[in-house]
């Protein structure tokens, strides 16, 4: 089975890269499955119908969230709904939508770290407990870990070597070089990367960015412009044991104009 799981969408510059990048994509890869973290695509900070529309209808089927989740309350009444957005597993109990859920006989999981991103659950007891109370368990497993310690995000890949397929962590917009596949079958990086304009910081608007580190006051963020970039990650993965075979990055960039 072949899964591509791609980095924060930020904005419409990231929406415009799936729907240029991810077609094609699908038809080139033998793509059996697209997960996408779309926390920040609708204007650079959460998630609203139409935008999760947009993605779905380029292809992705599951989206993936994180801190943001609730910064478009628009949303909220559908995270119970039809749509397949997932919200982190490890909020406190009684948060609107779902933390995972099950399709093409795959198990997509949503988890948040709480390392200099909040007081959540603990991501590694949630993930145990969702898989030892499942009735029904896929052999294959993905997990969105959305999180900005990079020491976290190793320890739960270690902590889950051999119990789920891939954790994928996604949060800090910065691709890491270290894709592989752990000791035990799970394919694993750092962070995917993000989806969203190249000329950016993280995504935001340089000037603005820049004069908030400078100067020390709060200016508000709006999204880069210009050429667009896709990061994700392609998981080549043994459906009947569950162990990642592979774990290649991919980047999609636009063309200068």
């Amino acid at each position: 089975m072949r899964i591509l799981a791609i980095g924060d969408i930020v904005g419409k510059p990231g929406r415009r890269a799936v729907q240029q990048f991810l077609p094609g994509l699908i038809l080139e890869l033998g793509v059996d499955l697209v997960v996408a973290n779309g926390e920040n695509s609708a204007h650079g900070i959460g998630i609203t119908v139409n935008t999760a529309q947009e993605l779905l209808d380029a292809g992705v089927e599951v989206i993936t969230t994180g801190n943001h989740v609730w910064a478009q309350r628009e949303i909220i009444p559908y995270l119970d709904g039809r749509l397949p957005i997932l919200r982190p597993l490890n909020f406190p109990p009684g948060a609107p939508g779902k933390g995972y859920l099950i399709l093409k006989n795959v198990l997509v999981i949503n988890i948040i770290g709480r390392v200099f991103v909040g007081e959540y659950d603990c991501p590694f007891r949630s993930i145990d407990t969702l898989l030892n109370e499942l009735t029904t368990l896929p052999k294959v497993i993905i997990v969105d870990f959305h999180a900005e310690a990079t020491s976290e995000k190793v320890a739960l890949g270690r902590y889950l070597d051999g119990k789920v397929s891939a954790v994928l962590g996604t949060h800090t917009h910065i691709g890491t070089i270290d894709s592989g596949i752990l000791p035990n079958g799970t394919g694993y990086v750092t962070d995917i990367g993000m989806t969203g304009p190249t000329n950016s910081i993280i995504g935001d608007d340089v000037e603005n960015v820049l004069n908030s580190f400078i100067n020390g006051m709060p200016h508000r963020l709006s999204v880069g412009k210009g050429k667009v970039a896709m990061d994700a990650v392609l998981l080549d993965i043994d459906d009947r044991t569950g162990k990642a075979r592979s774990i290649k990055r991919i980047r999609q960039e636009e063309a200068e104009s």
